[in-house]
């Protein structure tokens, strides 16, 4: 397998035992296992610290990437249903050579990924996946530990609870409870989050009402979570709580409703953040880090307070990669993936959520108040499932049109077509001050690729 091919943007997906197959899995922990076994630091044998989500596929795809990681002298340690976020922060904590995470993050059941994260805690960049990439079609010719070096596994849920002391403890001032006096509906999508999140945030002193919280390995992610809010919104408005929260499988996006049910996605939770911090003097070099699917009106509401948005490419490992270049202190997605780096090396929802909310109990501002300044201009996702999710680029008919329909716009980044990194999709975005040229925007698109791409 290429690179692009066995790597998307967000680790290795497919559909569970069709395209991530146990055999797959384990040649992918042979090479993985081979990379960080000769670039493991230390001079006692390595650790891989592994999670899962809730899929019916995980734990299986677990054991045989396990076995092949020990296969080649490297050791694993299991912390069960987790979400990434842990992961991250354990490898990190525990010196591990790195931390694997499977989970497909908010897509249905039926798919699983294998994702990656260094001793730094972040996610691999590209040359160490291009590194593993290219030892795994030779796994076979790999050389094995010797029998007195073999790997062993083991399991270790008790590290879950430097995870949980980790993200309360910015919060936390004696015995003030920060979230005190809160009523919190919580959606769990029936993912990794569906234990520690509701206890995390009552132990700050949060009421919770808990939404999908009941994972049998087929319902994660089942018309609820982050990408399905709306029973969320819907039940904090109903029960008079001050703010609801859905998180997504693996609990590195959120998004939230306030007290009228209105839904607050990424772009206001930066915009809340990035205010917050620049009146604190902690938001460095006034920049905010979006990517282009960001709503211009964000961008408007951030500018009246002498703030920038500098965007990138989809996908957050771009925009980490520009915080990282611009020192920036706070980035994400419209979906609800947000970066702290002060306080974390990757997305966490359970963080974001906690951030914000305590942010708002100390104010004593609702969550509508807060997000109130960002107005949305018109925007429009739609999603193409297509034969070739490359093939629009080399399709003359479907460039034409879509150079024609971006000039249209006052600014070219208000139009984005770009394939999916986990689906066979196509996904186009058009966003501008006037709904029917959006519209229209889109329906041109959409019908060329559709007729020229297009899967019934």
């Amino acid at each position: 397998m290429t690179t692009r091919k066995l790597f998307g943007t967000d680790g290795v997906r497919g559909e569970a035992n069709s395209d991530l197959t146990v055999d797959l899995a384990l040649k992918l922990g042979i090479a993985a296992g081979v990379y960080f076994h000769e670039n493991s630091p230390h001079d006692h044998r390595p650790v891989i610290y592994i999670a899962r989500d809730t899929r019916l596929s995980g734990e299986m795809i677990e054991a045989a990437l396990s076995a092949g990681i020990a296969s080649m002298g490297v050791d694993v340690c299991s912390v069960g249903v987790a979400p990434t976020a842990a992961i991250s922060r354990i490898v990190l904590n525990r010196q591990g050579v790195a931390g694997i995470v499977i989970s497909a993050s908010h897509n249905p059941f039926e798919d699983n990924g294998i994702k990656f994260f260094g001793p730094d805690g972040r996610k691999l960049p590209d040359a160490v996946e291009a590194e593993i990439s290219a030892l795994y079609p030779n796994w076979d010719k790999l050389n094995r530990a010797l029998p007195t070096s073999i790997g062993r596994y083991h399991t270790d849920t008790e590290r879950l609870t430097e995870y949980i002391q980790a993200i309360k403890k910015p919060f936390l001032s004696g015995s003030h409870l920060p979230l005190n006096g809160l009523r919190l509906v919580m959606d769990c999508a029936n993912g990794a989050a569906h234990t520690i999140a509701p206890a995390i945030f009552t132990e700050l002193g949060a009421e919770v009402d808990l939404l999908h919280a009941s994972p049998n390995g087929i319902n994660i992610n089942l018309r609820c979570g982050s990408t399905h809010p709306q029973e969320m919104a819907a039940c904090t408005a109903a029960v008079g709580a001050n703010a609801g929260l859905a998180f997504d499988g693996d609990a590195d996006r959120v998004i939230l409703a306030d007290e009228h049910g209105n839904i607050v996605d990424g772009d206001r939770i930066m915009y809340i953040l990035a205010t917050s911090m620049a009146q604190n003097s902690e938001l460095n070099h006034e920049v905010v880090i979006a990517t282009i699917m960001s709503n211009a009106g964000l961008e408007e509401a951030l500018a009246r307070h002498g703030i920038r948005l500098h965007r990138t490419d989809v996908g957050d490992r771009y925009v980490a990669e520009a915080m990282d270049s611009t020192e920036a202190s706070i980035g994400g997605e419209q979906s609800g993936h947000i970066l702290l780096p002060h306080l974390t090396p990757t997305g966490d929802g359970l963080l974001t959520a906690l951030y914000l909310l305590c942010y708002m109990n100390k104010t004593g501002r609702s969550l509508s108040d807060l997000a109130a300044p960002v107005h949305s201009y018109p925007q429009i996702l739609k999603n193409i499932r297509i034969k070739n999710r490359d093939g629009w680029k080399e399709d003359p008919d479907i460039l034409n049109v879509i150079e024609q329909v971006r000039s249209s716009f006052k600014n070219p980044q208000w139009l984005s077509v770009r394939p999916s990194g986990t689906e066979p999709l196509l996904r186009i975005m058009a966003q501008g001050e006037d709904q029917d040229q959006v519209d229209n925007a889109i329906k041109l698109i959409s019908e060329i690729i559709q007729q020229k791409l297009g899967v019934a």
